[in-house]
């Protein structure tokens, strides 16, 4: 018993001894982190080496740092993407109307056809027999009516044998016009120039009523058939552009003209069924060619933007922060300003109202901004004047500049470092008047052809007034 209560005292004296070592060896620790903390604030009442997140809590530094940009403008275009089919202008699968079998083939496959053109013969000789039987009946009922006619007329036969004569002269003329048609059904005709396809029957074939044949297309003009969401159905307009491209022919473009769209919604997809119209004089155009449709309602060459990251997003109302002058002179605060969006690019967005070219929003830093009228201090990406190019901050070294840039703020923006008590900025200086955004290299634009473009012709041979022109009323 003894012995075990020796252990537990050895063991409370050593718990004991280990905890004032640690405290020991901790202390020291602390101090210096201590003394510079309370270094810098000990020189000239000032933050040291660029740490005005500190000196800001009190005395004269009040402002807190943030990126700011100037409103811009930009030529925009306001469109939505799509995807879509092509499809023939006029297409057709000629299919006989009676059974029989193929005499002549008058076309070859792919070659071009012209309306009215007999492109399949099938046997007629039945059909030519029974043109000539009504033929001859007919003669003879022409001349049994002329004979009643000049009798009656002298009185050796009544009225009615002349109406006999005269119903049996139509007879025989029906029957000549039935054993006609008859005939013409034997022969397939192009109903409308185009290209004919690739048949699958020969000379010699016998074709049951309703069989394929061969398909003929109009190729001169190609429908694009897309569709577009249901929100959209007040923007597109009939005589809109559309910009279309094909996986299958790369680097370039195709102009389409919407020539219809469709009145009523789909209610599966809610989405508005649209369709374009492209010159295809070329024939570089296949229908059923998949298609990706930029279609453009409207395009602006002024329109005022600013980066998307200068938006604070708040339900159906989103806002920026303007810096404008404060009350005290060289001051600048941040005040909350409504604004209304309209079409996008990607990294910027359009201000609709709201804001003037040349005003200043921040860009980064909102969340420091904690009240209205918060005083900022700004620094206006790609504008010089704004401290030294970032290679000269790199090029020095020293204690100084190593304990500058680590004893940076926490608010301060993540793209600028400090060099001594000037801001610096991360990007080069570039002149305010450069665009916002570089253009995207886009494919070019097919060259039309002269002559009268197939789409209008076709709208107006169609009695339908020419469309208008496309709205440029802002979205």
């Amino acid at each position: 018993m003894a012995s075990k209560n020796r252990t537990i005292v050895f063991a409370v004296i050593g718990i004991a001894a280990a905890s004032g070592a640690a405290w020991w060896l901790q202390k020291p620790a602390q101090a210096p982190r201590t003394e510079v903390a309370a270094a810098p604030g000990a020189s000239n009442g000032a933050p040291a080496g660029g740490a005005p997140g500190r000196g800001a809590q009190g005395g004269a530094g009040r402002a807190v740092a943030v990126e700011a940009v100037p409103v811009r403008q930009m030529a925009l275009r306001d469109d939505a993407d799509a995807v879509g089919s092509l499809r023939s202008r006029q297409s057709v699968v000629l299919r006989p109307e009676v059974s029989g079998r193929i005499t002549q083939l008058n076309f070859r496959d792919g070659q071009r056809v012209k309306r009215g053109q007999v492109l399949v013969q099938f046997d007629d000789q039945l059909p030519r027999a029974q043109i000539q039987q009504s033929q001859a009946e007919m003669s003879i009922a022409q001349a049994n009516h002329k004979r009643n006619q000049e009798l009656v007329a002298q009185g050796f036969i009544s009225q009615r044998s002349v109406d006999e004569s005269a119903a049996n002269l139509e007879v025989a003329q029906a029957k000549l016009s039935l054993a006609r048609a008859t005939a013409s059904r034997l022969k397939i005709v192009a109903p409308f120039d185009g290209i004919a396809g690739i048949r699958g029957v020969n000379v010699g074939d016998y074709l049951k009523d309703g069989a394929d044949i061969v398909n003929v297309e109009d190729l001169d003009a190609v429908y694009v058939d897309f569709r577009l969401p249901e929100r959209l159905q007040g923007k597109v307009r009939t005589g809109q552009t559309a910009q279309v491209s094909f996986d299958a022919l790369p680097g370039v473009r195709y102009s389409a003209v919407v020539q219809a769209i469709n009145p009523q919604i789909d209610a599966d997809g809610r989405s508005v069924a649209v369709r374009g119209c492209i010159d295809n004089r070329r024939l570089e155009l296949r229908p059923g060619m998949f298609a990706r449709v930029t279609a453009v309602f409207s395009e602006r060459a002024d329109a005022r933007v600013i980066p998307e990251e200068a938006v604070v997003p708040d339900g159906t109302s989103p806002h920026v922060f303007k810096i404008v002058d404060g009350k005290e002179p060289g001051s600048r605060v941040a005040r909350r300003t409504p604004v209304k969006l309209g079409a996008r690019t990607p990294g910027w967005v359009e201000v609709v109202d709201g804001l003037a070219v040349g005003d200043l929003v921040v860009s980064a830093g909102q969340q420091r901004v904690q009240k209205y009228g918060t005083a900022v201090r700004v620094v206006e990406l790609g504008k010089p004047g704004n401290g030294a190019a970032p290679s000269a901050a790199r090029a020095a070294s020293g204690p100084g500049a190593a304990a500058s840039r680590t004893s940076a703020p926490a608010d301060a923006p993540a793209t600028t470092g400090t060099a001594g008590s000037a801001p610096v900025a991360a990007a080069p200086a570039t002149a305010a008047v450069a665009p916002p955004v570089a253009a995207a290299a886009l494919p070019p634009l097919a060259v039309p052809l002269p002559g009268a473009n197939p789409c209008l012709a076709a709208s107006m041979s169609s009695g339908r007034n020419a469309p208008p022109a496309p709205s440029r009323a802002p979205a």
